[in-house]
């Protein structure tokens, strides 16, 4: 087929516009177009009054060949690449080994996944519950401010994705378009057709539940085995070679191909990792508070008159500040009509995160407001990251009442140096609760300094964002894992421990569910590769 880029409409254009403007482009009559279908589908926003629609499509004519050529230099019109995904491998009929996955998230459920319809039956040990009964401890918590230290936001089935704003998009490179795997198959599982096209998809938390469970089915037919409540304790390893892996419970399984897809908050699976003498070094990672705007607010600022419209649906954000005292302030994980929640996994600490369900559709709007920091501004070997985490999660407890309830203070007061007395208009959605207290306490100064001069900076690109009744809840600091688990390029295995796989955000390698999710494939296909040469 032949892919069109770069098709621009306007917003409210009427359905004959699309195969208009594939006749006008390729000056073809409309006998010579057979049919076309939607590959994506875009926006541009910056001017409010004028917003266009932006589209990929992917066309079928009675002429491609003398198209293709008549237009070999046009930049909008290019072969479609091949979207099909071609394993790598099939197991051999007498498999004497069984790959183990280690999490149950995006990058391990896509690693399973493509090692069962390969044919490999893998074994998946997660240390959480099965998704259900995952989010009825989590929305206990929630409510009741009971913490299961192995069944929450960050640990269980599907992964701290699960309870998320399920965006489907990445920055990743994707040559082997990889990205396309994972959508279909999410698309099979029950996700909406849409996210197959549109150019930033997301899911939300409940249709992510179901679709994890059919996606562990498939998984299951194929011959695979999934363990809950399973954390491994222990990895052996015989010069230099994985061997297996102990459970908490003793029980010991054989494997010389292990993949850990562990999250980014498997503290004491990191430190396991460690004291086995893998190899692992500190990273970069963000540190910074949730920002809730009533969500009418951003959709204004951002689309103007066209607020509201139902292509358009809530508008997000992506913002970014280079401070003065050399630091970068950005948005993350930004959540229209959503909700921010509590992601903890430690008891006495608080962490937040973010949460929309598939028709966002909530009050508020919320992001992540985080600064950069990297391994000079915590000194003391791979895992001092860690401790850097933890430290201001208890901080953040003990502020907010030292009963899960995570502190608070709106915006005014914030750029101020002020503990508010009350809330303004904004109301805040964590739960359990929020306590309003003065956030220079929470966070390092050189965050505080470069959060207050970021603020007032993306007023400029969003009209109200420096609102005074904006609220900032504490803190952030999961947004990705504080080390880096390091891998070869060629094999994936780390690299001085052979069999040992890292895969996904708790190794270093991705950020969201999709960069994660094709992470898996990756890891998979290596797996594989390395099996059947053995």
């Amino acid at each position: 087929m032949i892919r069109l880029s770069n098709i621009q409409l306007p917003l409210d254009h009427d359905a004959s516009a699309l195969e208009n403007a594939i006749l006008s482009l390729l000056d073809i009559s409309a006998e010579q177009l057979v049919r076309f279908n939607l590959f994506r589908r875009g926006y541009d926003a910056r001017k409010k009054t004028n917003i266009v629609l932006i589209y990929t499509l992917d066309v079928e004519t009675t002429c491609n060949d003398a198209l293709l050529s008549q237009f070999a230099d046009h930049q909008q019109i290019k072969v479609t690449p091949d979207l099909h995904y071609h394993p790598v491998a099939q197991a051999p009929v007498t498999l004497t080994e069984r790959p183990i996955v280690i999490g149950f998230g995006p990058c391990g459920l896509l690693a399973a996944l493509v090692l069962a319809q390969m044919g490999y039956k893998p074994i998946v040990l997660e240390r959480g519950k099965e998704v259900r009964e995952r989010t009825k401890d989590t929305f206990g918590f929630w409510r009741k401010k009971v913490l299961n230290t192995e069944s929450n936001v960050q640990f269980g089935e599907g992964g701290a994705g699960t309870f998320s704003d399920g965006k489907l998009y990445s920055q990743v490179k994707d040559p082997k378009q990889y990205s396309r795997k994972v959508l279909n198959e999410f698309v099979a599982a029950g996700a909406p057709d849409e996210i197959l096209y549109v150019s930033k998809p997301h899911i939300g938390t409940f249709k992510l539940v179901a679709m994890v469970e059919k996606m562990r089915a498939q998984i299951i037919e194929l011959g695979g085995e999934i363990r809950f409540s399973c954390r491994v304790d222990d990895l052996h390893i015989e010069d230099g070679q994985v061997t297996g892996v102990t459970l908490a419970d003793g029980e010991q399984l054989h494997s010389k191909h292990i993949a850990f897809a562990i999250g980014h908050s498997a503290r004491d699976t990191f430190e396991m990792l460690h004291g086995k003498g893998v190899y692992i070094e500190a990273k970069p990672f963000s540190v910074g508070f949730r920002i809730e705007h009533e969500q009418s607010a951003i959709d204004k600022a951002r689309f103007g008159p066209n607020a509201g419209n139902e292509i358009l649906g809530a508008a997000d954000y992506k913002l970014v500040h280079h401070c003065k005292n050399g630091r970068s302030v950005y948005s993350f994980c930004m959540c229209p009509g959503g909700t921010v929640v509590a992601a903890t996994s430690e008891e006495h600490r608080v962490v937040t995160n973010g949460m929309s369900q598939y028709s966002r559709n909530e009050r508020n709007a919320n992001s992540a407001i985080v600064v950069g920091i990297d391994p000079t501004d915590y000194p003391g070997g791979p895992l001092a990251g860690i401790e850097f985490q933890r430290k201001l999660e208890s901080l953040a407890y003990e502020l907010g009442g030292s009963n899960y309830d995570a502190p608070a203070q709106t915006v005014g007061a914030f750029l101020r140096n002020e503990t508010p007395a009350k809330l303004g208009t904004v109301e805040p959605s964590f739960k359990p609760g929020i306590k309003l207290t003065n956030l220079a306490d929470a966070l390092p100064d050189f965050c505080i300094e470069a959060i207050r001069e970021a603020i007032p900076a993306f007023n400029k690109k969003i009209k109200g964002f420096a609102f005074d009744d904006a609220l900032l809840t504490g803190v952030e600091t999961r947004t990705s894992a504080p080390i880096n688990i390091t891998r070869d390029k060629e094999s994936l295995e780390s690299i001085n421990t052979k069999g040992l796989y890292p895969a996904g955000e708790g190794a270093g390698y991705a950020g969201g569910i999709m960069s994660a999710a094709i992470d898996g494939i990756k890891i998979a296909e290596a797996m594989a590769l390395s099996i059947n040469t053995k």
